[in-house]
């Protein structure tokens, strides 16, 4: 009993073969993955022969806190917590406003090249003085243009208006030109450094040249915990990478100082702006305390307050004074004016403060004495003393006058004591409110003071606030460029050439492979159908080449081909009774894939054997066994038999190859207009059964199974069918139409025929002369025997 293998060990193998297989079809292409290795590893040493060193820069800045002073430092290590918010101030960091104070303090809107004899490099600067004569901002548009150096001047190409100028001397400063930049060579050194070479000038909008920068810039945190903050770019020129760096720290250093600073400008205007106001107030409220001095008599008010009191008792003293006085006045005057008190004496200095009436009233004392003494010495009528009496009257009534004056002084001062004292009282009165009008403004004036002061102090705070604004930014590490390039990098693109190399010819040859639906070969057809056997492989045979089996001894590829598939018929064939030969139709699924070359080739093999063969031209609608036996396609044939009850058959058959004796041929004949009704008139088995009992083989050239269905109509005579394929010609797809007849039984015993194979493509086998064939004949009638009579 013959061990049974397992199922898993034939998948195994199976899908080693496939693998085996597919790298079989791959390597038969070795050749392209050459080239393609060549090319490849070609074009990655001129990529990295000409392709501009890209250098990486960075810096690093740690974030300051601004309110860092405000905080204990044990607060961050407790509470693991920081007032700067990194990703703000990475914006900031990249942002449009920043990067273009950078770009026109650098103007990177000038672009400076060195063209070289492999390749073009970039400059920070070029090696020459450099002046930029427009502003940035007035650059609507991009301009280039070459500079080159002659001994004798510079000559500048202008690629926008196609144009060239001559500069002598080296400077452009001497010619009057509409050029954006000035150039010149100050000294013999600087010119021999830059004889004979030519530099670019790329100038660029200002808004051009900042969205670059800023995406050539990267900016990072270094880690989730720290306030350090890397920025990173790549560029040709590492200088001008590490200059565009630096100057980001500085701008942004200087622009969160600026920040920081701008409290202490705004406090400083709101200072001055106040001092304005205050002074002008200050001086509104004095100019009011004067004018409510001035208005009200007052310096100091509890020293007026004490001036007005003692001007008060004083007007009291005033007023007792003079009311004394009066009283002493109206009784000197009744005394004077009492008739009894004539020829008394006055009575002086009493009080009255009047010296002038007291003078008369000594006066007349004095003369009334002197008169009283004429008296008792001359007598009344004595002349002297009436002269005298005369005089007293006159005395008296001038002091009676003199008293009355007086008096009305009195009335007269004593009045306006009393308006004064009701004056005095009266600002003795309103003091209260004075005081506390003029208290109000004092108080406006101190507050405003204070204020004045306050702003003052607050002064010069903001001043040294100015003038000591700490940093925003602790530069951590300037920029600094690798000494190494990181692009292109030589290792990655030689293994990224060798892997194109690799997968360029592999993806091309993958697509093929995909896309091709033709069968090219024995494998094909046995993946797509494994229950029919392959029964021969015909190669393809070079131009010029006999293709026709007429030799018996031939010994060539085309020869052996038809002996192998000649061999394998017979195992296709069904069991025969003894004395009839054997029906083999010769089909295919469409025109041009070689059947009648199959068939006379076949035939001839089988005939040269020492068989006796008939070759029959069934084909009725498009016939072309006449063309390889180079006669006329009219004479009688097939058609005519099947046409004409009468017509004898063998009469029609043609010795076409004189060394195979055994070997007839029947041509289609006239083409009929009803082909299927004249093979389906019986005729046609007729015939082959006449030419069974007369040849071994009957080989039937038919019609194809796709195009009409002569085949199928007369596929019931056959012992075998023969289907051939063509390789490189024949669609997968048709496969499954040819497949579908053999299981339907409408072909009998069918086997395919692979035309025109590529020898030592396709095929996986070799005898010695050549022919890539790869069962021996033997090794084939064993496997197909098994296949055939194991079903």
């Amino acid at each position: 009993m013959k061990e049974q293998q397992s199922p898993y060990l034939i998948m195994e193998e199976e899908n080693t073969i496939d693998i085996k297989q597919a790298i079989t079809e791959y390597l038969r292409y070795w050749p392209w993955f050459i080239l393609s290795l060549m090319l490849c590893a070609t074009a990655s040493f001129l990529y990295l022969r000409y392709t501009a060193k890209v250098y990486e820069t960075t810096a690093k800045i740690k974030i300051l806190n601004e309110g860092k002073g405000l905080n204990l430092p044990m607060d961050e290590l407790l509470f693991n917590s920081s007032n700067v918010n990194l990703e703000n101030e990475i914006e900031i960091l990249s942002s449009y406003r920043i990067l273009k104070k950078v770009e026109k303090e650098l103007q990177l809107s000038h672009v400076f090249y060195e063209e070289g004899s492999i390749q073009t490099s970039q400059l920070d600067t070029l090696p020459f003085s450099y002046r930029r004569i427009i502003g940035v901002d007035s650059v609507s548009t991009t301009g280039s243009f070459n500079i080159s150096v002659t001994p004798s001047a510079f000559e500048i190409y202008d690629f926008k208006t196609d144009s060239t100028t001559l500069f002598a001397n080296h400077d452009t400063n001497i010619t009057q030109h509409s050029l954006p930049f000035q150039i010149k060579i100050e000294n013999p050194e600087e010119l021999a450094l830059c004889i004979g070479k030519q530099y670019n000038v790329h100038i660029k909008t200002i808004k051009n040249a900042v969205l670059n920068l800023k995406s050539s810039l990267e900016v990072n945190s270094v880690g989730k915990k720290s306030d350090i903050v890397e920025l990173r770019m790549e560029g040709e020129s590492a200088s001008r990478s590490e200059k565009i760096l630096n100057a980001i720290l500085n701008a942004f250093n200087e622009d969160g100082i600026q920040d920081r600073q701008l409290i202490s400008k705004r406090t400083l205007e709101f200072i001055d702006d106040r001092f304005i106001f205050l002074s002008e107030e200050l001086d509104s409220i004095e100019s009011d305390k004067k004018d409510f001095k001035q208005e009200n008599n007052l310096v100091y008010i509890e020293a007026d307050t004490q001036l007005s009191l003692k001007k008060g008792a004083q007007a009291d003293d005033e007023v007792f004074r003079i009311e004394n006085q009066l009283a002493l006045s109206q009784l000197l005057e009744d005394a004077i004016n009492d008739p009894n008190t004539k020829s008394k004496l006055l009575p002086a200095n009493f009080g009255l403060e009047s010296s002038a009436i007291n003078t008369l009233i000594e006066t007349y004392n004095t003369a009334l004495l002197d008169n009283e003494k004429l008296i008792g010495s001359g007598g009344v009528n004595n002349p002297i003393v009436r002269q005298l009496q005369l005089q007293l009257l006159d005395l008296r009534a001038n002091i009676d006058s003199s008293l009355k004056v007086y008096r009305n002084q009195l009335q007269l001062s004593q009045r306006q004591l009393a308006s004064r004292d009701k004056k005095f009282k009266s600002e003795v009165y309103n003091l209260p409110q004075k005081e506390k009008l003029l208290r109000a403004i004092n108080r406006q004036q101190k507050i405003k003071e204070s204020l004045f002061l306050l702003l003052l102090q607050k002064r010069e705070e903001a001043s040294i606030s100015l003038a000591v604004t700490e940093p925003s930014v602790k530069v951590v590490e300037y920029a600094l460029s690798g000494s190494l390039p990181v692009s292109p990098k030589p290792k990655i693109i030689y293994l990224v050439a060798l892997l194109l190399g690799l997968i360029i010819p592999f993806g091309i040859l993958y697509v093929m492979f995909l896309l091709d639906n033709k069968i090219h070969g024995k494998e094909d057809i046995e993946k797509s159908i494994s229950d029919i056997p392959v029964v021969g492989e015909i190669p393809t045979i070079k131009e010029g080449t006999n293709t026709i089996f007429s030799n018996p001894n031939d010994r060539s590829i085309l020869a052996e081909s038809f002996r192998i598939l000649s061999s394998n018929t017979n195992y296709i064939l069904s069991f025969k009774e003894e004395g009839k030969g054997s029906v083999v139709y010769c089909t295919s699924s469409i025109k041009g894939e070689g059947k009648t070359f199959v068939s006379l080739n076949l035939s001839l093999a089988l005939s040269s054997l020492n068989k006796k063969v008939l070759l029959i031209g069934a084909d009725l609608r498009n016939p072309q066994v006449h063309s390889y036996l180079e006669i006329d396609k009219h004479l009688p044939g097939l058609s005519n038999y099947l046409h004409d009850p009468n017509f004898e058959w063998k009469g029609a058959l043609i010795k076409g190859f004189s060394e195979h004796p055994g070997h007839d041929t029947l041509i289609s004949g006239v083409i009929p207009p009803n082909p299927p009704n004249l093979l389906t008139n019986g005729r046609f088995e007729v015939l082959l059964e006449e030419a069974r009992t007369r040849y071994d083989y009957i080989i039937v050239d038919t019609a194809p199974t796709i195009s009409v269905t002569d085949t199928l109509l007369i596929s019931k005579f056959a012992d075998a069918t023969i289907y051939i394929t063509r390789a490189n010609y024949t669609e997968k797809i048709l496969l499954e139409h040819a497949n579908s007849l053999a299981k339907n039984k409408k072909l009998k015993n069918m086997g395919y025929v692979i035309n025109r194979v590529g020898i030592n493509k396709r095929s996986r086998y070799g005898y010695n002369y050549g022919y890539g064939y790869g069962y021996s004949e033997d090794t084939f009638k064993r496997s197909w025997k098994d296949k055939i009579f194991n079903k």
